[in-house]
């Protein structure tokens, strides 16, 4: 072989390893490996508790079918469906009129009955459950107020009926917010091209407005249904026997862990069916403002002789959602006569919830971030494939991810078990759902024609989303952590399973105090934990602005 022969050879031969390792980083910035791999981690975390539930229903061997269509089982998938229906039509009911009042018309002081009214959000729905026990129960104040008029004993508030009033206040937010959102970004010019061509106001609402409003009422509902599942505070106070009151006293009462863990995957499964119910219902669509565009503002709708009946309805929200929970805890905290032999302890209350929920919000911001950003940049399947089982905490109970994560973490690994690393991983993948779809929602705002600029002026991949992406992403990322900090702040049942021996907080002093009927337990860690839970509020609403 003469040697031009061989210099050409040499000259196209093998690439050198600096060629190969631009070539694999190319590859994984086009597929995004990269982070697909630093979530996979997270995702695991995620669907451990399934496999954990997988692992105890196989054991119950060839009595899980007959146990799964016996009528108890049967009763209680018709309870839970029912609750979670009725809830769902009654918070879309509310709030939807809600989030219309306070943001499209001249209701006086609207801003002042949107803070208030979204208060019930913060509110733990157990605590409202006790609180109307003690007002409305057969026995309770109200009775004592009527008593003189010969009313001795209330109508049972127990089962089916309480239940469904007292969910209802507490989730109806979880409908209002997305739909108040997409009512400010709706153009005005729409619903003035149909006045002009002759259609009056509530015409123009229901013809071009409603339907626009149909993927937030969508998602509202669903967040509302599966909030309803997953109660388990509410449930256990009112005594409505659905599926998280079942689990638990089945575990519980009998110790039988097969039949929990099948009447846990039947809750999965009914509530996958309520996703992709939702998916068709109202598809999500994702877009950004190009620089320079403005939004209009609509102009404030004139509510004339309306006004009575919006601000009745803000009032009985505000009132029978927040001020009843605040007047019985503030009697309970300010008298004088119940008395304790436990001791407060409120500083140490307010600093293990405090810490506690922001270690926690740090570490799921860190967490889901990969994972925001694979769901923004990439549309493979694979990718679609993570940030879909990124969301399957939130349709878990947080009485399964507890027990899931008792089990592998006393067999598997002892050093973290009765630790708060697993009481805050138990947190983790309860509240991931929500600091992913913030992150995400604020990446989705951005250009991607920032970063490419970036790219062409030199910048790496990696370089241009620490310098432009993130600081622009970070009111989201914010955000996000809020609402995991509020979350976990107020969370029972995962934190009854998780919490470490001797561990306390404002929620294992209140289930305490209710458990052992000692109302002096509850008022002032009642009123902190409402206190804290508005602030948290506050912060996500100055993010709003």
């Amino acid at each position: 072989m003469d040697v031009p022969f061989r210099s050409a050879l040499r000259d196209i031969g093998p690439p050198s390893w600096r060629d190969g390792a631009a070539a694999m980083r190319g590859l994984l910035q086009r597929h995004h490996w990269g982070l697909a791999l630093l979530s996979l981690p997270v995702v695991a975390s995620v669907v451990l508790p399934v496999g954990y539930l997988i692992l105890r229903g196989l054991g119950a061997g060839e009595e899980a079918v007959e146990y799964l269509l016996s009528a108890r089982t049967l009763t209680i998938v018709g309870n839970s469906l029912a609750l979670a229906v009725a809830v769902a039509v009654a918070a879309a009911a509310l709030g939807v009129p809600f989030a219309w009042l306070t943001t499209r018309t001249t209701l006086p002081f609207r801003r002042v009955w949107l803070v208030a009214g979204l208060l019930t959000m913060v509110i733990p729905s157990y605590l409202g459950a006790i609180a109307f026990v003690e007002v409305f129960g057969p026995v309770g104040a109200l009775r004592d107020v009527l008593a003189p008029l010969g009313v001795h004993r209330l109508p049972s508030i127990y089962g089916f009926f309480g239940t469904w009033i007292v969910l209802t206040l507490y989730t109806f937010p979880y409908v209002a917010l997305p739909v108040r959102a997409a009512l400010l970004r709706i153009d005005p010019a729409q619903e003035e091209a149909a006045r002009m061509l002759g259609m009056n106001r509530w015409r123009a609402f229901f013809r071009v407005t409603l339907p626009q409003l149909r993927p937030a009422l969508a998602a509202g509902v669903l967040l509302s249904m599966l909030y309803t599942l997953s109660d388990f505070g509410v449930v256990m106070v009112l005594r409505y026997n659905a599926f998280t009151r079942a689990i638990y006293t089945t575990y519980n009462s009998t110790f039988d862990r097969e039949r929990a863990a099948l009447l846990a995957l039947m809750l999965i499964a009914l509530t996958a069916v309520l996703v992709w119910i939702e998916r068709r219902a109202g598809r999500q669509v994702t877009t950004y403002r190009h620089q320079g565009q403005t939004a209009r503002k609509s102009p404030p709708v004139p509510l004339g002789r309306w006004t009575i009946p919006g601000v009745i309805l803000c009032a009985g929200l505000v009132l029978t959602g927040v001020g009843v929970p605040v007047l019985v805890l503030s009697g309970w905290a300010f008298n004088p006569n119940l008395t304790s032999p436990i001791p407060l302890e409120l500083e140490l209350l307010v600093a293990q919830s405090v810490g506690v929920s922001a270690f926690t919000a740090v570490f799921v911001a860190v967490s889901g971030t990969p994972i925001a950003l694979l769901a923004s940049r990439s549309a493979s399947r694979i990718s679609r494939l993570i940030v879909g089982a990124s969301y399957f905490g939130n349709v878990l109970p947080g009485l399964v991810v507890g027990l899931a994560l008792v089990y592998f973490a006393a067999n598997y690994l002892p050093f973290i078990y009765q630790t708060i690393p697993l009481l805050v991983l138990g947190y983790g993948v309860r509240f991931l759902p929500y600091s992913v779809s913030a992150t995400r929602s604020a990446l989705s705002m951005i250009s991607p024609r920032l970063n490419e600029a970036a790219r062409t002026l030199g910048c790496s991949e990696i370089e241009a989303t620490r310098r432009i992406t993130f600081p622009l992403a970070r009111a989201g990322v914010f955000a996000g952590m809020a609402l995991v900090a509020l979350s976990a702040m107020k969370e029972l049942p995962t934190t009854l399973l998780l919490a470490p021996i001797g561990f306390k907080n404002l929620v294992t002093r209140l289930w305490t105090g209710y458990e052992a009927a000692t109302f002096a337990l509850v008022g002032w860690p009642g009123l902190l934990l409402l206190a804290s839970s508005a602030v948290t509020l506050l912060i996500l609403l100055w993010q709003e602005d």
